[in-house]
């Protein structure tokens, strides 16, 4: 009982101390988020205790980036992302299993290939297709939208959970005259709150970390997003005397690392249970 116990322990301590090493880089910039501009230049770098200048930088963020607009924005985007996403991928996980017909199983596996294909690939290509119809100038917020609004992940990942769905409640919902939407929205949407919700979390921080696309599309500095704005915070605080001031860039990581933390924490029990696809979930 006494060798259980204590390599219980061992094991929980081996356990903190890997989750305090991953921790360091976010304790580390929010450590130096509270230094002024001098400090931060400081080698090597103050470790301890926190400065106090915390405020002032996140007011340098919002006063001189307009922070405040581009987390509009960003939140905007990610929302109809998300809403976009998981509706689409629904109506796709209800196709794939519970209609008939030709070259179904060709087309999932067409699919899933996109997974294969990495964004870059595709930005040239939609980028001409965006700028004919002009939505980087004149809509940029249906430029950042509607190019994502599908996802080979939620189709996948909604098939495998409405396959693990008794064949029998479709059934009896056929008998009963509902049609697939109304089947859908009464029966197979609240059986898969979890799988939403872990699949509307991935859906919201990938679209919430968009940068690449946004600097080539918008052209437009109100109508960026949040990790563009990161990047200017760099630009911004380029040079105090011959060194890069990282108190006012760690503030800005943070800051747009917030909104995801939260939502996280918020569904984190959901999360983990979106992926037990089991029959006994």
């Amino acid at each position: 009982m006494r060798r259980k116990t204590k390599t219980r322990w061992g094991v929980h301590i081996a356990l903190m101390l890997i989750c305090f090493v991953m921790c360091i880089p976010a304790l580390y910039a929010l450590q130096s988020a509270t230094l002024s501009a001098q400090q931060s230049a400081f080698t090597p770098p103050q470790l301890f205790p926190p400065g106090v200048s915390l405020l002032d930088n996140i007011a340098v963020l919002f006063s001189k980036l307009n922070f405040g607009q581009l987390i509009v924005n960003t939140t905007v985007v990610s929302l109809v992302i998300v809403i976009g996403k998981t509706s689409l991928a629904l109506l796709a996980g209800l196709a794939f299993v519970y209609f008939r017909f030709v070259g179904k199983t060709v087309l999932f596996f067409a699919i899933l290939f996109t997974l294969l294909m990495p964004t870059e690939i595709i930005l040239l290509p939609l980028f001409n297709m965006m700028s004919q119809v002009g939505w980087g100038q004149n809509y940029p917020q249906l430029a950042l939208t509607i190019p994502f609004l599908a996802t080979a992940t939620g189709a996948f990942l909604f098939r495998q959970h409405f396959q693990n769905i008794p064949r029998e409640l479709a059934e009896a919902a056929q008998i009963d005259g509902a049609t697939p939407l109304q089947f859908m929205a009464s029966v197979l949407i609240p059986m898969s709150l979890n799988v939403i919700a872990a699949h509307a979390l991935i859906q919201f921080i990938s679209s919430w970390n968009q940068y690449l696309w946004a600097v080539l599309i918008i052209g437009s500095e109100n109508d960026q997003v949040i990790q563009v704005g990161v990047r200017k915070a760099a630009s911004l605080s380029t040079q105090v005397g011959s060194t890069t001031n990282y108190s006012v860039l760690m503030a800005a990581g943070i800051i747009a690392s917030l909104p995801p933390l939260i939502l996280f924490i918020l569904l984190q029990k959901q999360f983990m249970s979106g992926f037990a696809l089991t029959k006994d979930k």
